[in-house]
C-alpha cells in the first residue's frame, strides 16, 4: 500500500497519511507525494476542496526520525543533504510551501494527534477539525529545535502572538478541546463523526462559485503582505474577471429564482 492514499469525489479530493504503524511518521518518499497529490488536487478544475487527514491513531508524529538518522543523508529525501549539500534542496517543494500556495480551499482532518512537522501541515490548513481524541504537540523547544515548517509564521496568525508564544515557549501538549478554545481548531467532533463532519464541510465549500472560493483564498493569502489600500485593490481587479463568468450569472439567476446555483467552474 502507498504511504500517501489519494481520492477524489463529489469535488473534494482526500489526502491520507497511510504509515500507521509508525503514527504517520513522514519519510522522504512521503514528503515527495504529499507534494506531487496537493498538487494533483490543486490543478484538477473537479476539486473543489481538499481533505488532509491520517490512518490509525496519530495524524502525523513529525518527520521519521528512523530513517533520518540512519544512511549517509539521513534518508529523508534530500533533506539530509542540508548541511553539505544546501542546493540540492528546493524549499519551494516542501508539502508546507506547496500547501500555503494553493488556491484550493484545505481542511485537516485531525484523527489524532498532530507533533512537529505534522503539527505544522495542520496548521498549514485553512480549517482544522479534531476528534475528541486528537492532540497537539508543540514540543519543538522540548527537543532542541523550533518549528521548521511555517509554525512560526503560522501560530501568531491563527491565535495572536501572545498565545502562541506561550503555545510554542512552554511546548505544552494540547487536547483538542483547549485547542479548540484558543482557536486552534475550527471544530472538535467524536471520532466516529470526523470524515463525516469534515466531508461535509468540504462539500459545503464546494458547492459555492469554484472560481470565487480560490480568488477569495489568493485575496486572503495576498492581504498579508500588502496595506488595506493594494488589497482592495488587488480584490478589484480578481473580480473583474469573475464578473464574466457564466458562473457570476448563475448565481445571480439562482438567487433571483430562489434556487440552489449550479456551478459548473466557468
Amino acid at each position: 500500500m502507498s504511504e500517501v492514499l489519494y481520492d477524489v469525489a463529489d469535488h473534494v479530493a482526500t489526502i491520507t497519511l497511510n504509515a500507521p504503524e509508525r503514527m504517520n511518521t513522514i519519510s522522504g518518499a512521503m514528503l515527495d507525494d504529499i507534494s506531487v497529490r496537493l498538487l494533483q488536487a490543486d490543478r484538477d478544475r473537479d476539486v473543489r476542496c481538499i481533505i488532509l487527514t491520517g490512518t490509525g491513531r496519530a495524524f502525523c508524529a513529525g518527520l521519521d526520525l528512523a530513517a533520518q538518522m540512519s544512511g549517509p543523508t539521513g534518508g529523508l529525501g534530500n533533506l539530509g543533504n542540508l548541511d553539505t549539500n544546501p542546493g540540492e534542496f528546493d524549499i519551494r517543494e516542501a508539502p508546507p510551501i506547496v500547501l500555503h500556495n494553493l488556491d484550493t480551499p484545505t481542511i485537516c482532518a485531525l484523527n489524532g494527534g498532530a507533533a512537529g512537522y505534522g503539527l505544522d501541515l495542520a496548521l498549514g490548513c485553512d480549517i482544522r477539525v479534531a476528534a475528541k481524541s486528537a492532540k497537539i504537540s508543540p514540543g519543538f523547544a522540548k527537543r532542541g529545535i523550533l518549528p521548521e515548517s511555517g509554525g512560526t509564521w503560522l501560530m501568531p496568525r491563527i491565535v495572536g502572538y501572545s498565545k502562541a508564544a506561550e503555545i510554542a515557549f512552554t511546548g505544552r501538549t494540547l487536547m483538542a478541546d483547549e485547542a479548540l478554545e484558543l482557536g486552534l481548531i475550527n471544530h472538535v467532533v467524536e471520532h466516529d463523526r470526523l470524515l463525516e463532519f469534515s466531508r461535509a464541510l468540504a462539500s459545503e465549500i464546494a458547492s459555492n462559485a469554484p472560481l470565487a472560493v480560490r480568488a477569495i483564498k489568493r485575496m486572503m493569502r495576498a492581504a498579508e503582505t500588502e496595506t488595506f489600500e493594494q488589497n482592495v485593490h488587488h480584490v478589484f481587479l480578481q473580480l473583474l474577471p469573475l464578473l464574466r463568468t457564466d458562473d457570476f450569472r448563475e448565481g445571480v439567476a439562482a438567487f433571483m429564482e430562489k434556487r440552489n446555483p449550479d456551478f459548473r467552474g466557468r
